[in-house]
């Protein structure tokens, strides 16, 4: 304990060389030109960290609207609210992109028990996305367990009349839970499908977490064109922990029966916009980056992470050049996309409209993986796009924006991607991301207002610089 206060001198005397060392090695590092960009992305961060408008446009649309499943009363508010505060940012023209969504209603709360040595267990549940209601008297049947689509078409016949329970956990090796996600969504999205041509009266799936938890988590499903309505069954989630603690009945007691009731439908296509508005480029004005999230979210929670997050980042991209006077040569498009959770809808329609009025897009910016702290951003373009992004690690790595990889960018701007079309997924770290993700649990207060706030400064920093650098060289210019 003597050595105490000299310790304390040490690592005081070692930090501060490592400090000053990293400004002298920053600084060495940088030309001219970058040292300019440099000052440039710390503005954008002092700015929204001091002065950041996202997590109060966030609290609005959650607090005051909360989930917005598209067609629904809820999605047309936030639609009015978008618009509105789009026109308050002062962006240069704002409109709304007319689209036909899909309708689907969840109805009352689902029910899920089951018998086993005499006690009963309710079950966390909630049904898919898509999926039929059962009968009014719900499902009763024995259950059968699977790993995968595989496993249950290799059961054939024996799947009829039961219940089939799909129990694949995220692969918790995996450091990227979206990499997990993309392991085991399968079951979800297809796994009714798959058992109805076999004669099964119902699904349950796991929940899509890395958590153990009593939080179901909901999300899309398709039965396919090809399947005949009358052949539909019911899909729904149970709660990882309730997946686990079915799983280990299972094996005591194989014959127990499981039910479930739900009320959820399909309703007519439903009217809904997508809303867009615009920073009109100084240089080249035809050219256009949109940066976007999408405005619908699960109605079991308020839509938070996903992805209002998103939402209120990209609009902040905005806010944050015309807060510091930061006049693009290209036109800056900020797109709130409809129906992302169950459709792509909205996406899909403003890539069309984009064709059809031949308007040249050079690139794209989404964020849709929640507002936990940036890690930095996923790349879809030419080698050369590439090369070029991936060249500004050191403009932005002080910030922990360490990740420039190549890998996909969003499903909204997806539809966009062409050889000279440089997309980019904002990326901040992943590890809670599906403790929330499509749940009750996805609310305003599991997002933390400085991590909220330096995505957006992240997100504006790459924009800041794609337009700036993107199309200097002649090769690449579309």
């Amino acid at each position: 304990m003597k050595n105490l206060p000299l310790i304390a001198f040490v690592l005081f005397v070692f930090f501060s060389c490592q400090q000053k060392q990293e400004k002298v090695i920053n600084s060495n590092q940088l030309s001219p030109e970058e040292k300019i960009d440099s000052t440039k992305i710390k503005t954008l961060f002092n700015s929204v960290l001091t002065e950041g408008k996202s997590y109060e446009w966030l609290k609005g649309l959650t607090q005051n609207i909360g989930g917005r499943l598209s067609g629904s009363p809820e999605a047309q508010l936030a639609v009015e609210w978008g618009e509105k505060l789009m026109k308050e940012v002062g962006l240069d023209s704002v409109w709304l992109q007319p689209v036909m969504v899909p309708h689907w209603v969840r109805g009352e709360k689902e029910i899920a028990t089951y018998t086993t040595n005499g006690v009963q267990k309710n079950v966390p549940i909630c049904a898919l996305g898509f999926s039929i209601a059962t009968p009014k008297t719900g499902v009763l049947a024995e259950v059968i367990e699977v790993k995968s689509l595989d496993e249950a078409k290799a059961l054939g016949d024996k799947m009829k009349g039961k219940i089939v329970f799909f129990n694949r956990p995220f692969d918790d090796t995996l450091i990227n839970t979206f990499s997990a996600y993309g392991g085991c969504v399968d079951q979800r999205v297809r796994g009714a499908a798959v058992c109805s041509e076999f004669g099964a009266k119902g699904v349950i799936v796991r929940s899509m977490t890395n958590s153990i938890d009593d939080y179901p988590h909901t999300g899309t499903m398709i039965y396919g064109e090809d399947l005949p309505k009358e052949k539909y069954i019911p899909g729904a989630a149970i709660s990882s922990k309730a997946a686990n603690i079915l799983s280990d009945d299972l094996k005591k007691n194989p014959n127990l029966k499981f039910y479930f009731k739900q009320s959820c439908k399909t309703l007519p296509d439903a009217p809904s916009f997508n809303v867009v508005g615009e920073i009109k480029g100084s240089e080249t004005p035809e050219n256009i980056f949109v940066v976007g999230g999408h405005l619908d979210s699960w109605d079991l929670g308020e839509g938070a992470h996903d992805d209002g997050t998103g939402v209120v980042q990209s609009l902040e991209v905005a806010y944050l050049f015309k807060k510091n006077n930061i006049k693009p040569k290209n036109t800056i498009r900020v797109v709130f996309f409809m129906n992302e959770e169950n459709g792509t809808r909205g996406a899909k329609k403003y890539a069309e409209l984009a064709k059809l009025n031949k308007e040249n897009h050079i690139g794209g910016l989404e964020s849709d993986a929640g507002g936990h702290t940036p890690r930095g951003f996923s790349i879809d373009a030419n080698d050369m796009n590439t090369a070029l992004l991936q060249s500004w690690k050191k403009l932005l790595a002080p910030y922990g924006l360490h990740d420039l990889d190549k890998g996909g960018s969003g499903a909204d701007i997806n539809p966009l991607k062409g050889e000279n079309v440089t997309l980019v997924g904002y990326r901040p770290d992943s590890q809670r991301y599906f403790d929330y993700h499509h749940t009750s649990r996805d609310t305003f207060d599991k997002v933390n207002k400085r991590e909220l706030e330096l995505g957006s400064a992240s997100m504006a920093s790459i924009v800041y610089l794609m337009d700036k650098y993107l199309y200097q060289n002649e090769t690449v210019k579309p």
